[in-house]
């Protein structure tokens, strides 16, 4: 299999970038999408609202944006380190879906935003958001899907793994866990056919 896909665009950050977005999902975690403010941000990490906006121009909605970008590429870094090694298509696809349901299960933030700001949250995750996770997903695991099948083909693929796996993480199924391998398996060979994707 390839070693690590190319991913144009994902942007490395700097120390006090990290800080700074550290301060803003501490911010939301105690006041909110809607109420935290830049100078929130700025009186955790100990810096002038120049600073902030030297680094992340346009403030707060700056802020959440990078803050997403930074959210997703940690994500999907996570799920490459636990797909390497995978011998087949299922046994991929198995993996992927696996580790991003008990990712997005263990994630307390994330939780926690559903608890406090549902309507804010699951916007991240449906109409708002989706375009923007699905080319994530795309830059990072198509280049691996494409090792077994052809790579627009693997695009597709992604969509339709985001798709459930969002779906079924927002509206648990009592038929299947897809945290649990076998399951996964079970529901990949009965509804999407796996080995027809063999190049």
């Amino acid at each position: 299999m390839t070693s690590q896909p190319l991913l144009a665009g994902v942007h490395q950050v700097s120390e006090m970038e990290s800080r700074i977005l550290d301060a803003t999902k501490t911010s939301i975690e105690r006041w909110g999408v809607s109420r935290f403010t830049v100078n929130d941000v700025c009186e955790m990490v100990n810096i002038s609202r120049a600073t902030i906006y030297r680094i992340f121009p346009g403030g707060k909605e700056v802020l959440l944006e990078a803050l997403h970008v930074r959210s997703l590429d940690e994500f999907f870094a996570t799920m490459l380190a636990r797909t390497q090694g995978a011998t087949s298509l299922e046994d991929l696809l198995v993996r992927c879906v696996v580790v991003a349901t008990t990712e997005l299960r263990n994630d307390e933030h994330l939780a926690l935003m559903l608890a406090t700001e549902p309507g804010t949250t699951l916007t991240r995750f449906t109409v708002g958001g989706m375009p923007r996770i699905v080319r994530v997903a795309s830059a990072y695991l198509a280049p691996l899907i494409a090792d077994f099948i052809p790579r627009s083909e693997a695009d597709e693929l992604v969509e339709v793994l985001v798709r459930l796996v969002i779906s079924y993480f927002l509206a648990p199924s009592e038929r299947f866990d897809f945290a649990n391998q076998d399951s996964v398996a079970k529901f990949l060979r009965s509804n999407l056919n796996i080995h027809e994707f063999t190049k």
